[in-house]
Order: C-alpha cells, then sequence, then structure tokens
C-alpha cells in the first residue's frame, strides 16, 4: 500500500528522486553503448571518409597486462620510447614470467653496451642444433637498427610478451623466433624531441639514425665496419641461419592512409625463384592477412616519382647488398623490410608494426615445409651455378623497370606552400582523399653483365680481406701448394671515387678490360668458390664491377694504385671460371 503523500514539499523531494535516477539510467545506458562502439571494428566505407589512418585495435589493452610488463610506450600512454636499460629491464620481466625465452648476448656496441638476442620456442632452446632437432624455423625480427624509428623496438618487445604470456601460442608449433629489440642502443640514448621532428610522437622524443662511430647501420652489411652488424651478421645469420628475416623501420616521405609499407629483397642477382614468391606469393598473403584480420592498410614502400604528378609512378629504393634486406634476400633467405607509416601518430605506427609483426608470423608460422622446401631448393641451385657456371652472368649494372601490374595508393591531394626565396615548398595533405592506381618501379633488371665464375682467387695476404670474407660466413679455402690456372684478369682502365666521403669511404666506381691467362698461384692464395649456398655474396663481394663489392668500399685501393704509380696495376683477385680440383684447405673464421 502506498501511503498517500500529504505535503507538496514532500512531492518535490520525489520528483526529484525519480528525476536523479533516470539521469542515471541514461548515463549508464550511453556510457554502455559508447564502449560497444569503441570496441566494434571501423567499417571499411566510415574508415574510407577519416583523413587520419584507422588506428588498429590491440588484442590485450594495456590495463590488462602486469605493470611490469608494460612497454615504455605502453606506460607513457605513447608519449616516449624505451631507454637502453628500460628494454633491458622488460627483458629480464619476461624472462620471469616463462621459461620458454632464452637471451643471448650477441655483442657489444662500439659505447660498449650489450645486445640481447630473445630466443623464443616451446620447448625453449639455446642453439640452432636444438632449433632442427625440433623441426622448428628459425626466424628473426630486427627493430631499432635507426634508432629514430622506434617503432619496431616496442612492437616486437609487445609480440614477445604475447607469446610469452601463452605458453600454447600457436607460432611456437612450428617456429623459434629470434628478437633483437635494439641494435642500436648507443644511437637509442641520444633521445631528443629535437630528433625527427616530422613525425608526430613520441612527444619525449626518440634516438638518431647512426650508431656512436656515426655509422648508419643498415648501409653496413657488405663491408661490416660496425660491431653491432658484425654481430648479427655472425652471430644471428651464420649461426641461427633464419630462413625469415624481419627489418623494422619508419618512413620518411609520401602521404598516404596506409599505415605500413614494406619490401621484398630488391637486387637482381639473388635467386630469382625466391625472389618471385616473395613479392608475388608471401608478400600478398600477409598483406591480405593484415587487412582482414588486424583491419591495418599496407602498400609496397616507396615515393611518388614526381610528387606533381603521381601518374609518374611510385619508385621503391635501391638494389645494393649494404641494404639489410637486399643483404639476407642475396643469401636465399626469405626477408621483409618494415617501413611504418611516418606521417601517422605514435601509436598507430606502434601497433601497426605489431600487426604487421603478427600478420608475418601468422602467414610463415602455417608454411614452415613450402618454406624450408623453397630455400634449400634456392640453395641447391646456387651451388650448381658455381659447379656448371657456364653460361650464367652476374649484373654488375641494373635498369629499374615498373613490375607488370600496377599498385593503388590511398593518396591524399596536398596544398603546396612555396618557400620564400624559392627552394623545395612545403607539401600539407588535405582532406581530400586521391587513390592513384600508378606504375610500381621496383624491378631491378640487369643492364650489364659478366660470365660468372666458379671460383675467384684472391693473392693478397690482406687480413682486412680474408677477415671481411670470413665474417660474411663465406667457405674460404687457401692453396697448400703452386698451381697453374688459366684465369681471367682484370685491368683498370678508370677509376673514380665519389667526391663527397659516404659512411667514411669515397666510395669506388671502376671500370676495365678482363683477359685470359695462364697465371701461376703460389701457395697461400686465398681461393673462394661460388658453388657454396652463399654463392652469389662470394660474387658480389669480389666481382671487380660489383655495384657494391670490396673494391667499392676500399679494401684493395692500395694495390691499385702504388706510390707514384701513374696508371692502375691489375686487381689481384682473379676470376676462375671452369671449376677445378686444387690443392688447398679451409679456413676458419
Amino acid at each position: 500500500m502506498i501511503r498517500k503523500i500529504k505535503s507538496r514539499k514532500n512531492l518535490w523531494f520525489l520528483s526529484l528522486f525519480f528525476f536523479l535516477v533516470t539521469i542515471s539510467i541514461h548515463t549508464l545506458l550511453a556510457n554502455f553503448r559508447k564502449e560497444i562502439v569503441s570496441e566494434t571494428p571501423i567499417p571499411e566505407k566510415t574508415r574510407a571518409n577519416q583523413k587520419a589512418p584507422a588506428r588498429p585495435q590491440a588484442n590485450r589493452e594495456p590495463s590488462s597486462v602486469p605493470a611490469n610488463l608494460l612497454t615504455v610506450a605502453e606506460k607513457s600512454n605513447f608519449t616516449a620510447t624505451s631507454r637502453y636499460q628500460e628494454v633491458l629491464s622488460l627483458i629480464s620481466e619476461l624472462q620471469k614470467i616463462s621459461p620458454n625465452l632464452v637471451v643471448e648476448e650477441i655483442g657489444t656496441t662500439a659505447e660498449g653496451r650489450i645486445i640481447p638476442l630473445l630466443i623464443i620456442s616451446n620447448p625453449p632452446v639455446s642453439s640452432p642444433q636444438a632449433a632442427r632437432n625440433l623441426k622448428k624455423m628459425p626466424v628473426y625480427i630486427q627493430a631499432n637498427i635507426h634508432a629514430g624509428e622506434v617503432e619496431g623496438k616496442e612492437a616486437s618487445l609487445m609480440l614477445a610478451r604475447e607469446i610469452l604470456l601463452n605458453p600454447s601460442h600457436p607460432y611456437l608449433n612450428n617456429l623459434v623466433i629470434l628478437i633483437v629489440p635494439n641494435l642500436n642502443a648507443d644511437g637509442n640514448e641520444r633521445i631528443s624531441p629535437e630528433n625527427r621532428r616530422q613525425q608526430p610522437g613520441p612527444e619525449q622524443g626518440v634516438g638518431i639514425r647512426p650508431n656512436a662511430m656515426n655509422l648508419d647501420l643498415n648501409r653496413d652489411a657488405i663491408k661490416l665496419e660496425s660491431p653491432e652488424m658484425k654481430a648479427v651478421v655472425q652471430k644471428i645469420l651464420n649461426r641461427w641461419d633464419p630462413a625469415v628475416i624481419v627489418d623494422c623501420h619508419t618512413t620518411n616521405g609520401a602521404y598516404h592512409e596506409e599505415t605500413i609499407t614494406y619490401s621484398w629483397p630488391l637486387n637482381p642477382n639473388s635467386d630469382s625463384e625466391l625472389l618471385n614468391y616473395q613479392r608475388d606469393g608471401l608478400m600478398p598473403v600477409i598483406v591480405k592477412t593484415l587487412k582482414e584480420k588486424y583491419s591495418t592498410l599496407a602498400v609496397p614502400y616507396g615515393m611518388f616519382r614526381d610528387w606533381r604528378d603521381p601518374s609518374k609512378g611510385w619508385v621503391t629504393f635501391e638494389p645494393q647488398p649494404r641494404y639489410f634486406t637486399n643483404y639476407t634476400g642475396l643469401r636465399n633467405r626469405i626477408s621483409i623490410l618494415d617501413e611504418n607509416y611516418v606521417h601517422a601518430d605514435y601509436k598507430t605506427r606502434v601497433m601497426s608494426c605489431f600487426y604487421f609483426l603478427k600478420a608475418i608470423l601468422d602467414s610463415i608460422s602455417v608454411r614452415t615445409q613450402e618454406i624450408q622446401k623453397l630455400l634449400e631448393e634456392a640453395d641447391r641451385r646456387t651451388i650448381l651455378q658455381g659447379l656448371n657456371p657456364e653460361g650464367k652472368t652476374f649484373a654488375v649494372e641494373y635498369d629499374l623497370q615498373p613490375l607488370p601490374k600496377p599498385i593503388t595508393i590511398n593518396a591524399y591531394e596536398l596544398e603546396v606552400l612555396e618557400r620564400p626565396g624559392g627552394g623545395f615548398p612545403q607539401l600539407k595533405p588535405t582532406d581530400k582523399k586521391k587513390p592513384v592506381t600508378v606504375p610500381y618501379f621496383a624491378n631491378y633488371l640487369p643492364k650489364r653483365s659478366v660470365n660468372f665464375p666458379s671460383a675467384y682467387l684472391v693473392t693478397v695476404p690482406d687480413p682486412e680481406i680474408k677477415n671481411n670474407l670470413l665474417a660474411h660466413g663465406l667457405q674460404v679455402e687457401r692453396l697448400t701448394e703452386e698451381v697453374i690456372l688459366e684465369v681471367e684478369v682484370f685491368l683498370p682502365l678508370e677509376m673514380k671515387a665519389t667526391e663527397r666521403p659516404f659512411q667514411g669511404h669515397r666510395l669506388n666506381q671502376i671500370r676495365g678490360e678482363y683477359k685470359r691467362e695462364t697465371r701461376k698461384f703460389s701457395a697461400g692464395t686465398l681461393l673462394v668458390r661460388t658453388a657454396q649456398p652463399l654463392g652469389f655474396l662470394a660474387a658480389y663481394l669480389l666481382e671487380p664491377e660489383s655495384d657494391d663489392g670490396l673494391v667499392v668500399w676500399n679494401f684493395f685501393d692500395r694495390y691499385l694504385v702504388g706510390q707514384w704509380q701513374r696508371g692502375f696495376s691489375e686487381l689481384p683477385v682473379y676470376r676462375l671460371l671452369q671449376p677445378s680440383n686444387l690443392p688447398a684447405v679451409k679456413l676458419r673464421d
């Protein structure tokens, strides 16, 4: 029975009570709807009308991860990136939560900081032989080679955490995952808000591009002058021989909606069948997975050849193996360049990289047998080419052509602001999208080639040359007695060094002619056969006119031009065209 309300005062209080209850219910319902909407993927049509790239949604919100396992990016609400000691601290915390993580020090930086390698496997492994015994394929993820491009560092640590929190993670069924999250630790410690000011965030700054020796590690794969790149080649590539390599970067260029750009190896001296598989088979699968599973768009890496006229095409980067992606491709391994979109906000860049890494692992973890077979066949073809080089060639000059199919870039119309006094104008994207379908210039074709030899003979006892060859993992032999062989001798006719030093070198451009002669080679001569899995790399290093070999990087300068000498001496590298049984022993590095 409802008691009769006898006074206006009681009636007023009761009305106020019902009003407040109604407001509270509406507020709760509104918040509930907001939460539902925020967790629902944005429809493709809606996303297409937004200027900023859609921010990928995380699988596990940072709030559900223990505080001690959060990355610096997450803890700071994506206003900061981790310093060297913070990376080590997080790795230490990850070791505590799972036995599936083994940490190995592969070397130290120029300033003495250790370079940790995370080895993630179930059951845990600490050696390549253990991985082989388990029939698990090694995959290597490398981040922070340029320490201003920090997204891969944060994303790779998030990836490691996700896998280690789930002992039955499907990636661990077939893979051993190797991660170096902070390769350029010295450059990383130069964090400043003044670095890479063209990108939005993190507000507290990022590191710098070169290492402490002022070397660009992504131009060091051939000369191997930095302790960081030496460690990667010797302790990861030579030792673990990962089947798939991912190198994480951040772009510097064009405006578009896609938050991931990517590439495969570009050098035409790589195994063509393996290159085609990466470009035409594997990468489209990864990109499809990235879009459909993680709502993240990707486009092949590049920039417009002419920003005033996009129809002239989209162009990729250079093919030389000084670039790590090209280098590992030349070693007959699957190699993927990750370039995160610089104009997206910092959180979007990190999350896009995180999902790209997951899309790669999603795609390759179910194709390990297929990939292993492809790599074995590529190695076999390389060895057979060295055993029977007749009719085979090595490209020393290239012509860049578009791929058969054009690509579509979800670009924006640009506002062009001319600068006072001229110069390159300032470009700003507008709100208006302008998708363009254009030729993609990413097909380097041989323009000039030379005969592919069965072996190279190096007659100078130079430890720098010998140590470089061994550091790459090449099979190098030493003649044990004198032999007489018909070889090709290279006679330089012209050698020009660049006026401006590059990475501490004045790079050589050399031209000359080959002459067949019968020569005597003494005991102690170095012998490098091309009938080995790294045969293409051997040719790249020792071929006289190679565009990125040891001649280019000044290893042979003192032998080509003597003091007070007017002309050039012959190059002390001789090409043996036909396979021969030679008295030799293998050297150890």
